[in-house]
Order: structure tokens, then sequence, then C-alpha cells
């Protein structure tokens, strides 16, 4: 059973005067503790992403980096045809305007998150997950990439000594494989349906897919979307219901550290 976890959300996703979902940032802000800040290519735009780097800063919520691919109309929700080399340097494009808006307001940047179809391609491809682990290396070889436990790119970071979070979907299906289901409309789930699958994920470490098999899931940050209809239901059910069961909300950052520690102790 987990004593502490990590809620992330998708934060920032809109552009200009066009926004997406019934749910503002600022209403979820009081209840995740991780931030995934679209970065500009599939939403995001200068003024969007310098206020919420501040909603960030004013709730506390860690910041990380939400790089998509360059796509607005789809939402970063379509494949887009390219290779590794382009993509790494999209994602680092993207890294270095939300570093400079933290730089900005005296913040740094907790951790990189790809978005949508972007995260699902790293997911499956070897060599774009090896380039874009080795950009980490170099350029943040301390800072966690939030990835499935199931994917390439979390058996690349792990090869190559990247720190790594995994993560729980709460408002997203499951295969047999361990794998998120994925889809452009999640529609609109049941919070309390919801709240009682994250629970049980973070007591018995169990999911049911979409098949009706239970499978072993493990993780350190719970992951809902800000698009989805009802994500302030859905936050406050998930919060609700990991207090009553004695769990702990925090950054990754402290979960990590707290790891850290027990390994240190163990040796």
């Amino acid at each position: 059973m987990k004593d502490t976890v990590d809620i992330n959300c998708d934060m920032g996703e809109a552009f200009g005067r066009w926004r997406i979902g019934d749910t503002s940032d600022e209403q979820l802000f009081p209840h995740i503790s991780s931030a995934n800040i679209a970065a500009g290519f599939h939403a995001g735009d200068p003024n969007l992403i310098d206020e919420t780097v501040k909603l960030a800063m004013q709730y506390g919520v860690a910041i990380g980096a939400h790089p998509g691919f360059n796509d607005l109309q789809g939402f970063g929700r379509r494949k887009i045809a390219g290779s590794s080399r382009e993509f790494v340097n999209d994602i680092i494009y993207q890294v270095g305007a939300l570093r400079e808006f933290c730089r900005r307001h005296n913040t740094t940047i907790q951790h990189v998150k790809p978005h949508g179809a972007l995260y699902m391609e790293l997911a499956a491809n070897a060599d774009f997950s090896a380039a874009f682990v080795e950009y980490m290396r170099t350029a943040a070889p301390n800072m966690p990439i939030f990835c499935m436990g199931i994917s390439e790119t979390y058996r690349t970071a792990k090869l190559l000594g990247q720190p790594i979070v995994r993560e729980f979907y709460a408002d997203r299906d499951y295969d047999d494989s361990g794998s998120i289901v994925f889809t452009r409309d999640a529609g609109k789930p049941d919070p309390k349906a919801i709240a009682r699958k994250v629970v049980r994920a973070c007591v018995e470490g169990r999911v049911k897919t979409v098949r009706g098999t239970d499978i072993t899931v493990d993780f350190e940050s719970i992951c809902f979307h800000s698009d989805t209809l009802g994500a302030l239901d859905i936050v406050g059910e998930m919060r609700e219901a990991l207090t009553a069961e004695g769990i702990r909300i925090a950054p990754v950052s402290q979960i990590l550290e707290s790891h850290a520690d027990q390994v240190l102790e163990r040796q």
C-alpha cells in the first residue's frame, strides 16, 4: 500500500481565446501536486505559459514541461510523421520555452512529461526514446521523466540512469499489457468510479482492464486530464478517497527523495 502519491494534471492547455474542457486551471490547482504545463505546440501560448507558471507558484504546485507534437488543431493527439531527431528538437524547443518562463519567476522545472500522441510514440519507439533520454542525460540528468511503466521510455531511462516517475491514469482505461488505451475523447466518466479505481491501485496495486482482467500496476504519480469533462469532481473525489485511506498527496520530488533516503538506510 502506498503512503504517499503525487497527483499530476495537464495545465495551460488553451491557446489565445480557445479553451477546452469545463473546468478552469485555477479551480484545479488547489487539488494537485504537480502540473504539466503545455509549452506551445499542442496548446499554450506565451501569455498563458506565464500565467500558468504563476498559478503553480501561487498554489505551491511543482512544474513540469509538457511538450507535444506540433498539432494545435488536433490538440497533439494525432500521430505525426517525422524522424526522432525532429521530434527531440521539438521537445528541446518547448522545454526551453517553459524553462525561461520559470527563470523569469525564479522557479524551476521539476519534470518533463510528453503529451498525447508524442507520449504514446515514445512509449512504443525505442530509437525515439533513446534520443529523448540522451538529451535529458545531457541537459537535465537529475530531472525525472514521467511515463508508463510499460514503455520504451521507462526501459531506456532506467538503462541510462535517468530518474523516472511511473504514472497511473485515473481517467483512462488499461489494456491487458498494462498500457493505457489511447483516446482523443474520454467523454464524461463517473468521478466516484474513478476514485474507487485509484484507491484500489494505491492499496492493492491492481487495476481492471477493458477486457475484465486484473493486472498489477506500480506507480509514483496519478494522472488525470484537465480537459476531461467533470475534471473538478474527479480530482475532488480522488483526493477525498485517498485521504480517507491515509494516503498523503505530495510532489514527486518529495517522494523520490524519500525513496532515496530509504535506500540509503537499507545500505
